[in-house]
C-alpha cells in the first residue's frame, strides 16, 4: 500500500460529509462491527449525457475506508452511471495501490455504497433498519442511532 498516497488522503479527505441537495444516496455496512460507509451523487448533463457533477461520503471505520471514498469520490467525476457502475473496489483504490488483505473489505464497502448510490432513483426515506444494511437515509448517524435502538450495539463516541 502506498502509505504516502494514504497519509495525504487522510490529512486531507476530498468531498468529505452530506450533500443536501444530492440526486442519489447509498449506504453498505453493518452497525453490528461499526464500519459503514455513505456516499452522494449529484448529476449534471454534459454533452447530451447524464454524468456525475460531484460526490460526497461519511464514513464510520478504519482510515483505509475514509482514504479509498476520499479517492472514489475524485475518480468517478465526470463519468456516467454507466461507466461508475463498472469500477471495481479495485479501481477505486488503485491510488493507494494494492491494500492488504485485511482493508480489501475497506474498498468492497466503498464499491457498495457508490453502487448502492448509483442504482438509487433518488434520495430515499429510511428503510427500516436490520442487520447488514444497505439504505437511504437523511444522515449516517440517523442511521446508526435507529439500530443502535433496535440492536443495543451501539455506541458512538465523537472525538474532537
Amino acid at each position: 500500500m502506498n502509505e504516502e498516497t494514504l497519509q495525504s488522503a487522510l490529512s486531507n479527505p476530498q468531498n468529505l460529509g452530506e450533500m443536501p441537495d444530492a440526486d442519489a444516496v447509498g449506504t453498505v455496512g453493518s452497525p453490528d462491527c461499526g464500519d459503514m460507509v455513505r456516499m452522494w451523487l449529484k448529476y449534471k448533463e454534459k454533452d447530451g449525457k447524464k454524468v456525475i457533477d460531484k460526490a460526497s461520503f461519511q464514513s464510520f471505520g478504519c482510515q483505509t475506508a475514509i482514504a479509498v471514498a476520499s479517492l472514489a469520490t475524485e475518480l468517478i467525476r465526470g463519468k456516467t452511471k454507466e461507466e461508475a457502475l463498472q469500477m471495481s473496489a479495485a479501481e477505486l483504490s488503485a491510488p493507494l495501490g494494492a491494500l492488504p488483505p485485511m482493508k480489501i473489505h475497506c474498498g468492497q464497502m466503498v464499491e457498495g455504497a457508490l453502487k448502492a448510490a448509483l442504482e438509487a432513483d433518488s434520495v430515499t426515506a429510511p428503510a427500516p433498519v436490520s442487520t447488514p444494511v444497505n439504505f437511504g437515509s437523511p444522515t449516517l448517524m440517523d442511521s446508526l442511532a435507529a439500530a443502535g435502538k433496535s440492536a443495543g450495539k451501539i455506541k458512538i463516541v465523537l472525538q474532537e
